[in-house]
């Protein structure tokens, strides 16, 4: 008992971008904070994310990073779905664009986020989220209707892990139908999980699972080896994604 507790460490991070914090030392309370300060640099970014952490804070706060003892993740081949959700694909003719409007998409996301508990997607987070974007490691997946932007996430990809950021709908399944295209072309563009982070009910209702979190760092360690961006994601640019209900 008395070295289970004393495990249970906050990290203050140093100025390599190289520093990573051991997961199962996040503390339980609140669960997975793991570790504090550092820089939102591309380098950092992509070293943390291959080993679980993602940031996740709100202004003035001090960059905190997170590794939960439970991580919610997807398998492409697993998404749900639904006997209505079907009907609905059948019934709007949607285009699924990838990498055509990134800044609108996180612009999208922090405005859906703020008007319910409040977003962490600061002018910070853009930024570096930008940066990852341009340095072919950060992705947006975006339902269209007509010339209209209606829904979608963006997230980063690193091998063949796809670590999902935040979404936002306009419409009704416009995200969930953003995330339906990215499982059907996942062999495509070869990747094997989607890390959705923090567990929700309409997550799970997709058929996405929690896992323990060394389950999750094994699962890291086959499929997220290479600190490369996705290639296939990112010469998709001008490439449409058809999805079949």
């Amino acid at each position: 008992m008395t070295q289970q507790t004393e495990q249970k460490t906050l990290t203050l991070l140093n100025d390599s971008p190289f520093d990573i914090p051991i997961p199962h030392k996040a503390l339980d309370d609140p669960d997975g904070l793991c570790a504090v300060g550092g820089d939102l640099s591309v380098i950092r970014l992509i070293n943390m994310y291959q080993h679980g952490f993602f940031p996740w804070y709100s202004e003035p706060d001090p960059i905190l990073w997170w590794h939960p003892t439970n991580r919610c993740v997807l398998m492409p081949s697993q998404f749900h779905l639904s006997r209505s959700m079907r009907k609905h694909l059948k019934k709007h003719s949607w285009e699924i664009k990838i990498n055509t409007a990134f800044d609108e998409v996180m612009h999208h996301c922090s405005i859906s986020r703020q008007s319910k508990e409040g977003t962490w997607i600061s002018d910070e987070i853009k930024t570096a989220y930008k940066e990852l974007q341009l340095s072919g490691f950060a992705h947006s997946v975006e339902v269209w209707e007509d010339s209209t932007l209606i829904g979608g996430f963006y997230g980063v990809c690193i091998d063949h892990v796809f670590f999902g950021e935040s979404m936002f709908s306009n419409k009704e399944n416009a995200s969930k139908t953003a995330l339906y295209a990215l499982c059907q072309y996942a062999s495509d563009i070869e990747v094997e999980l989607i890390d959705c982070q923090v567990e929700s009910s309409h997550l799970l209702s997709l058929g996405a699972k929690l896992i323990d979190r060394s389950i999750f760092c094994d699962l890291l360690k086959k499929y997220c080896v290479e600190a490369q961006g996705n290639l296939a994601l990112t010469n998709t640019k001008t490439i449409s994604w058809t999805i079949t209900p």
